[in-house]
């Protein structure tokens, strides 16, 4: 069934089909009768799938990653869908428009997405205020919500640690966890705040800020796939000393080597941007084992890249992953992503 929907949205622009789904998606969950449904198919109720992951307890282990959900205007219907958790933004600190459209391309034959999206988002004060609304109005109905923060285009890298610590205290009251974006290619500079000097003043900063809260919450890092190995054992060496609560690995990519060379030329032609989807799994699994050695598996990880079935979500939770997000498979596989993999990882736990 699924196959026949998405190739008639398919027929849309990306960002247009997505507005359109997520709209009929919400429109759907408001019917309370339909919401109950959905919610008692999708969701897969089941002792062992739960985790206690960085001191939050989430109902399964697959999650929406950011840019998804980048406003945070659909979290309640995700967790109609069995997402334990979703991490929205990227936020920063004034609201941005982001790149200039088209910004993302479909690649049906790889199921892969190219994006150069730009952190186009409402802004700190706007997300917020609707956080706070949802919870106030949801209360315990829904799922951990992460925050995924990032500086402004506008906003020069010396600055950048100002910006991560404006979205961190803007939205601490109503974020489970936090997530530091220095790691997406289509904001001009970004990848050089990964070098370690940067990274550690960016860090150091926002753990300062969370030192003075009332309550502790867990701090993770995304990174690239695209990292030298020097830069990832900096990483390492960052995340065990300061410490971090957890890492992201990891975001897109700006290579184009995982697609075939047969229309490589094609590709070029879109531009710019982060290559997302199967593509990116095996690489992603690389970098996953790589990190997960070196910090002796003391610091939990979230998977992320390439993720479609839940033998792919197995693979990252193999490779040294605690838990898993998907964004590009849910274009490709459909709502019940996240039925399927927590399915099938409930299988194999209780074989």
């Amino acid at each position: 069934m699924y196959p026949l929907i998405r190739s008639i949205f398919f027929r849309f622009p990306p960002e247009e089909a997505h507005h359109i789904a997520m709209k009929m998606l919400q429109t759907a969950t408001g019917i309370s009768v339909l919401n109950n449904v959905m919610a008692s198919y999708f969701n897969i109720d089941d002792a062992s799938l739960k985790r206690t992951v960085f001191g939050l307890e989430f109902s399964n282990p697959v999650g929406i990653g950011a840019g998804f959900d980048k406003n945070a205007e659909y979290i309640k219907e995700l967790k109609t869908l069995g997402f334990g958790f979703v991490e929205i933004g990227t936020v920063t600190p004034l609201a941005q428009p982001g790149n200039d459209k088209p910004r993302i391309f479909r690649l049906p034959s790889d199921k892969a997405l190219i994006n150069r999206m730009g952190f186009n988002n409402e802004g700190v004060d706007v997300i917020a205020k609707r956080l706070i609304s949802l919870r106030n109005k949801e209360k315990k109905n829904l799922p951990i919500i992460g925050s995924n923060i990032g500086k402004n285009k506008v906003t020069p890298n010396e600055d950048a640690w100002k910006d991560y610590v404006k979205c961190l205290n803007g939205l601490y009251e109503c974020s489970d966890y936090f997530v530091v974006n220095v790691s997406s290619p289509n904001t001009p500079g970004l990848r050089a705040l990964q070098e370690k000097d940067a990274l550690q003043q960016i860090l150091s900063s926002l753990i300062n800020e969370i030192q003075k809260k009332n309550i502790r919450k867990p701090l993770l890092l995304k990174i690239a796939p695209d990292l030298t190995l020097p830069q990832v054992d900096d990483v390492i060496e960052l995340s065990l000393s300061l410490p971090l609560d957890g890492l992201v690995v990891s975001n897109t990519t700006i290579e184009r080597q995982p697609l075939p060379n047969t229309y490589l030329e094609q590709v070029d032609k879109m531009g710019a941007g982060g290559l997302s989807g199967k593509p990116l799994l095996q690489r992603s699994n690389e970098l996953l084992k790589y990190i997960s050695k070196g910090t002796k598996g003391t610091i939990p990880i979230i998977g992320s890249g390439g993720i479609f079935t839940g033998e792919d979500a197995q693979q990252k939770l193999d490779s040294g992953a605690s838990l898993i997000q998907v964004w590009t498979g849910f274009i490709y596989e459909g709502p019940a992503i996240a039925r399927k993999i927590n399915k099938y990882l409930r299988s194999t736990l209780n074989a």
